[in-house]
Parts: C-alpha cells; structure tokens; sequence
C-alpha cells in the first residue's frame, strides 16, 4: 500500500452501556476487550496506526497497561463517530490521512475485512467514504436491528434501511445485501460530516450514515466475505471466544 496516504485505525470505547457497563474492560478469553480489538486492528498491513479513545479512566488507564495507545476524549459525544473525530485531531492526523472508525465490541475482527474497507482509497482520489456489506438471507433481511443497504453499479450506496431492501414485488429476492458498521473517512470528509445536521431520513431510520447520502457524499461500498460477531451482553463472551479458537487472524 502506498505509504502517502496514513490509514489510522481508531477505536471508540466508551464505559457506560446499558445493556452492558464496561463492556470494553470485559475479558475475552483473558484480554481485555479492547485489547483484542487493538491486537486484530494492528495484524491488517494496510492500517498504518491503531489506537484507543475513550472517556473513562478505567478505560484509559488499563489501556496504558496493557500498552495500547490511548487518548482520553469528551464525555459529552453522542456517537462513536464524534469520538473518533476527536481522537483524530489530538494526534494531529494530516487532512489526507484515511480515519477507519474501528467497532470496539467484535474482538473477532478479520484484519481482512480492514484491507477491504481501506483498498478503494489507494485507487480511487474520489472515494471519500467506504463501508463493508454482506451477503445475507431473505430471513436475516426481515430483522429491523440487521441494517441493509443497496448499491448501484459503481457500488455506491443508494439507501440504507431497517427494512428489507430491495422489496421483492413480483417474486423472491435473494441478492440482500447486510450492512456490516465499519467505516473508514478521508480526514477532511470526516471533519465536514461532524458540521452536517442530522436530515430526515436519518432521524427515522436512526441510521447515522443517512446523514451522508442526505447531504449528497458517496459512500463506496465494498462486498466481504468475511464474518464477524458483536458482543451486545455478556452471553455473548462465550461465543466470542469460541469464534475466536476457530478463526484465527486473517
């Protein structure tokens, strides 16, 4: 990958959940979660800097610990987004750096997935945005917590729904597309996103990245095979580590 353009990985860990208070302190598999994450994130070659932002002390200093670069950022950001805006002005990233905001809760990351998300910015001057999609069944596509989106040619997104999209009129569909939540900015893009109102579409869906596609900002869209989990409740530690055993990084 060409060295002129830093791809920096920053993973927003906030304590306060309410389905799961200090989730980022959890232990997989005897790691810190934050520190799987850390650990997956800095294996992709593509990435050229990975670290922590958080806003709690706990977070921070157990960071420090376990020697993952941290940064201590505001406890008043209302998305992981924010965070990761304001982690990235600390370390001062130059406006052409590419910012890959990097889920704090999937410790089974495939790096993979991150060269997949961070290739079209090596290729493409245009890209500004880019996210990962998957394959997915028709049943997994009635699920309004499993996000869809759909593409046009070039692999931009159209639209991006709770509900199943495109909807089959005439006969079954099987090409559903799952939205999988990592996304990587150019520097300057990410600046103008925090600027931008939330629109319409946005409140209703309760979709953050509809803000983009209100405001007219392609988002390049890249098709993974590759598969990850979240932990949203401890019952899911178990699985994880699981997971874990069977897929090693990749």
């Amino acid at each position: 990958m060409p060295s002129s353009i830093p791809c920096i990985g920053i993973i927003p860990a906030r304590y306060d959940s309410s389905r799961f208070p200090g989730k980022p302190l959890a232990l997989i598999a005897g790691k810190p979660m934050f520190q799987r994450v850390y650990e997956r994130a800095s294996s992709c070659p593509s990435i050229t800097r990975v670290l922590l932002a958080t806003d709690d002390n706990r977070i921070y200093e157990a960071a420090r610990k376990a020697g993952v670069p941290v940064v201590m950022t505001s406890a008043a950001h209302h998305s992981g987004t924010d965070r990761v805006l304001e982690a990235a002005r600390i370390i001062n990233a130059p406006e052409h750096a590419v910012i890959v905001n990097i889920q704090g809760d999937e410790p089974a990351l495939a790096p993979a997935m991150l060269t997949e998300l961070t290739a079209p910015f090596f290729t493409d001057p245009s890209i500004r945005v880019t996210t990962l999609a998957t394959p997915i069944s028709a049943g997994e596509a009635q699920n309004p917590n499993r996000v869809k989106v759909v593409t046009d040619e070039a692999q931009r997104a159209l639209y991006f729904s709770r509900a199943p999209i495109p909807y089959p009129r005439d006969e079954d569909f099987d090409g559903y597309l799952g939205h999988v939540g990592l996304y990587a900015f150019r520097m300057e893009t990410l600046e103008l996103f925090s600027t931008l109102p939330q629109g319409t579409l946005e409140q209703v869906e309760k979709l953050e990245q509809l803000r983009l596609l209100e405001n007219g900002i392609p988002m390049h869209v890249g098709i993974t095979c590759h598969q990850s989990l979240g932990v949203d409740h401890p019952d899911d530690i178990p699985i994880v580590e699981d997971l874990l055993r069977q897929t090693p990084e990749q």
